[in-house]
């Protein structure tokens, strides 16, 4: 334990380079997890294959259409996310989802190191390194690794780093590691306002050259996400934003209280065991919070997909702020919760790691298994020309959007694909996939070209 009222000693060689050793860990085995599921045709592939279109039309130096949201959608329109841009050179280099999946990978496990290394310096090594492994395991991560490619993989360091800064009471690189957050999502201007007030409350101290900057850009990143809004994303839409309707709705934030409450929850019980809500940082969650429990999608609500993965670095470093503050506290039931809290965080993340979260496939034989599915599927897809015009459905469209114009199944909007490909292994298209091509494009022909695995592939003949 680190000396009452002092700050924790130096840690030596060893301990300075186990954060490094962390990320590496974890940067395996969010790579395992997530390149496996998409091998195995497991990933649900819809937001991976819009993330790959986009991507890989900014590799080729053309705006980022994404014909998956509609022929000719430019994605800006959607989602204000042009930092996923920073990975058209390596696509360029190695072409495919995979390449995504991977950078996510990476993106996410060094969002590890800042939260050690802040927790480290806070609450001296063993401690430290409890709460960044805990952070590393925390569930909201591995449900975003768990779910395809999304925008947030971004954010997520840009806001651990900041918020080390921040702890570290160095002002100017919290507010610029912060900055970026504007080019990553929209939502993301009020999270950057929220946390330069944060950083303006705790440079009070230090004078006003210390909090002007702060409010700065606290202003600066309510009017870029104003903008963003009201100007940038309805300029490529050719209309308004296109997820103002799903604010609101029927009982408001009433509206699925119970999952909501859960929610919440597991946010900040197993990973916090509720002390993060003794320091400021934790408002830098409040947006994200907002937005998600305001909205009438019942998919925000929940702990399931991506949506919590940019509350973790907030919260663990939030706990670790609070921590610091506690081992001084004049409560002795205080201090003595504050001392074992880490490792009852990182075993809380370890026993769910093992059991109900996705890393416990890590340990599952099949996890490292192609079924003789997925060859055979592969060799039904490999019949479709590189650059022809497909159609297709979940499961197999990100088997081609590296080298394919894919459509989404029923959204073409008048383009008639030269193949249709889809899983009807549920028989939801009906027992005439001919038929079922005939209803989607009427006056058109389309033959059988083969089929594997409940995939049935046609091709247009007229």
């Amino acid at each position: 334990m680190p000396p009452r009222g002092g700050r924790p000693a130096r840690p030596g060689r060893a301990a300075r380079r186990a954060p490094y050793a962390l990320v590496c860990a974890l940067f395996l085995a969010y790579t395992v997890l997530s390149v496996s599921r998409h091998r195995r045709l497991e990933e649900s592939s819809w937001d991976l294959g819009i993330f790959e279109q986009a991507v890989r039309a900014y590799a080729h130096l053309r705006p980022p259409v994404v014909d998956l949201k509609g022929p000719g959608f430019n994605i800006l329109g959607d989602h204000f996310s042009p930092v996923i841009a920073l990975i058209a050179p390596l696509y360029r280099a190695f072409p495919g989802p995979v390449t995504l999946l991977v950078v996510q990978a990476a993106l996410f496990a060094l969002s590890a190191l800042p939260v050690t290394r802040a927790s480290v310096r806070l609450l001296g090594t063993a401690r430290g390194l409890a709460l960044g492994a805990a952070y590393g395991l925390s569930w909201g991560i591995q449900r975003a690794v768990d779910f395809d490619f999304h925008e947030i993989c971004f954010a997520v360091p840009l806001l651990a780093f900041s918020l080390e800064a921040l702890l570290a009471r160095r002002w100017r690189p919290a507010l610029a590691w912060a900055l970026p957050l504007l080019l990553v999502k929209e939502d993301l201007g009020a999270t950057l306002a929220a946390l330069a007030l944060v950083a303006a409350w705790r440079a009070r101290g230090d004078g006003r050259r210390a909090v002007r900057p702060a409010l700065a850009t606290a202003l600066a990143g309510v009017l870029a996400a104003a903008a963003v809004f009201a100007v940038v994303i309805p300029a490529f839409a050719a209309g308004g934003y296109p997820y103002w309707e799903k604010l609101g709705g029927d009982g408001g934030l009433l509206r699925g209280l119970g999952t909501k409450l859960t929610t919440l929850g597991w946010v900040l019980v197993p990973t916090t065991g509720l002390l993060a809500l003794r320091s400021p940082l934790l408002l830098v969650a409040v947006p994200t919070l907002g937005w998600r429990f305001l909205s009438g999608d019942a998919h925000y609500w929940s702990t399931d997909f991506h949506y919590s993965a940019v509350l973790m670095p907030v919260v663990c470093l939030a706990l670790a702020d609070a921590l610091d503050a506690a081992r001084r506290d004049r409560r002795p039931w205080l201090r003595a919760y504050a001392l074992q809290l880490p490792g009852a965080v990182l075993a809380a993340a370890l026993a769910l790691s093992a059991t109900s979260m996705p890393l416990a496939r890590l340990g599952e034989g099949a996890t490292y298994r192609e079924p003789d599915r997925v060859a055979a599927v592969e060799a039904l897809l490999a019949r479709i020309p590189d650059g022809a015009e497909v159609e297709a459905d979940n499961g197999v469209l990100t088997r081609l959007t590296s080298r394919c114009r894919v459509f989404w199944i029923g959204n073409t909007q008048g383009v008639r694909p030269a193949y249709l490909v889809f899983d009807n292994s549920t028989g939801w298209a009906g027992e005439d996939p001919v038929a079922y091509a005939g209803q989607l494009h009427p006056g058109s022909r389309f033959v059988p070209v083969g089929g594997a695995g409940g995939v049935v592939l046609l091709q247009r003949v007229f």
